[in-house]
């Protein structure tokens, strides 16, 4: 028995060996899956690409043009804490003394051209009695609003100085993300500030901001006071209006937000030449089609928003839409999402007729509308502030 092990032992354990090195790097011949681990490995280069050193040359090109805002209001206030007690109220009614008090924001502004247009956030100007305007070479000035559009979250103010240092516009529609960004403003009020960061994303929406939103996030620190400032590449270049920061703290997070030049420059000059947004309306209220109501129409796997609302005497009604329909295509365009199809909408211009492709009751239908002018967006009753 010993002698028989000797003889075959030798064998049978050079015959395993054989076998593993064959598993371990041939498995697909025993029927084992291929077990390589492809790496891309980098090129031996001496070359280093390298960024600049310094972005002073982008920055004396984009400061000069970016002002600083002061804005001041007068709210009512009543002059006594007892006046406030409902009890007392509900006897003596609204009739109190009342005394005035001044309130004072801050913000930024970009100077958009030498005839002294501005592009800002309409949240920095909303009811302020006056805006002053505050230039980096020293000279300050009283703006005028030429208008605002609150869906948007831009206003166009006017000042009139000579000389002034009108931004280079830059396209937003190239900007990619990773490419350094230079957020310029006012933060905090103390004085003109300059950050960096990066692109961290294009085309951000429904973050319940505004009604249209197209923002480019920025991880370039934003804080309060850099509202309408300038969002700039590398090479000083205007790509965004700041408008809003995600925190929890009120302080910069690294996640800011800018309305990019396209839109911006869009909506100034509809203000400029019209007086307001001239923007296309339907008149209807959509909601998403939900994977139940696409198996309650019929739809499984094919994109749509249902009809859950319509204006009397609206362009849709009179197109002939109505509730529970759903919007298949708009001019051909897949209608998958509601907002992105409402803004396909909110661009065509009044008068303009599309073409919507529905479903009703199992059953395709092409229908024509005209779209209307969208109406201005109701005003937000100003609340007493203590």
């Amino acid at each position: 028995m010993l002698k028989a092990l000797r003889f075959f032992g030798w064998p049978l354990l050079t015959g395993v060996l054989i076998a593993l090195l064959i598993i371990q790097h041939y498995p697909q011949l025993v029927g084992l899956p291929n077990q390589d681990v492809n790496l891309q490995q980098a090129p031996q280069t001496t070359k280093v690409q390298q960024g600049p050193v310094s972005y002073a040359d982008a920055v004396s090109i984009a400061a000069p043009a970016v002002a600083n805002l002061y804005t001041t209001k007068m709210v009512n206030k009543t002059s006594k804490p007892l006046f406030e007690d409902p009890q007392f109220r509900r006897f003596f009614g609204d009739n109190l003394p009342k005394q005035k008090r001044m309130e004072s924001s801050l913000g930024s502004g970009v100077i958009m051209s030498p005839e002294g247009y501005l592009l800002t956030n309409n949240h920095v100007t909303t009811g302020a009695d006056q805006i002053v305007v505050a230039l980096k070479d020293g000279r300050e000035t009283i703006a005028r609003v030429i208008g605002s559009d609150p869906e948007t979250d831009l206003a166009v103010l006017k000042i009139d100085l000579k000389n002034l240092p009108a931004i280079t516009i830059g396209s937003s529609d190239n900007i990619r993300i990773g490419d350094v960004a230079l957020a310029i403003g006012n933060p905090f009020g103390v004085g003109q500030t300059v950050t960096m960061g990066i692109i961290s994303a294009t085309g951000r929406n429904q973050l319940g901001l505004n009604t249209y939103e197209d923002f480019i996030q920025t991880d370039a620190a934003i804080n309060p006071g850099n509202s309408g400032g300038a969002l700039v590449d590398a090479n000083g270049n205007l790509t965004g209006i700041n408008t809003a920061i995600f925190s929890k703290s009120g302080g910069s997070q690294g996640i800011g937000f800018a309305i990019p030049t396209k839109l911006a420059l869009d909506v100034m000059k509809s203000i400029i030449e019209h007086g307001q947004v001239i923007r296309g309306w339907l008149g209807i209220e959509v909601q998403p089609l939900t994977q139940e109501l696409a198996e309650s129409f019929g739809l499984k796997d094919r994109p749509g928003i249902v009809v859950a609302g319509i204006f009397r005497d609206g362009p849709a009604q009179k197109a002939g839409l109505q509730l529970g329909d759903v919007i298949l295509n708009i001019n051909g365009e897949l209608a998958g999402d509601g907002r992105r199809s409402m803004n396909q909408v909110a661009r065509a211009k009044p008068g303009e007729k599309i073409a919507i492709g529905v479903m009703r009751n199992g059953k395709e239908l092409k229908l024509t509308a005209e779209v209307g002018l969208r109406p201005p967006p109701a005003p937000v009753a100003n609340e007493e502030q203590q």
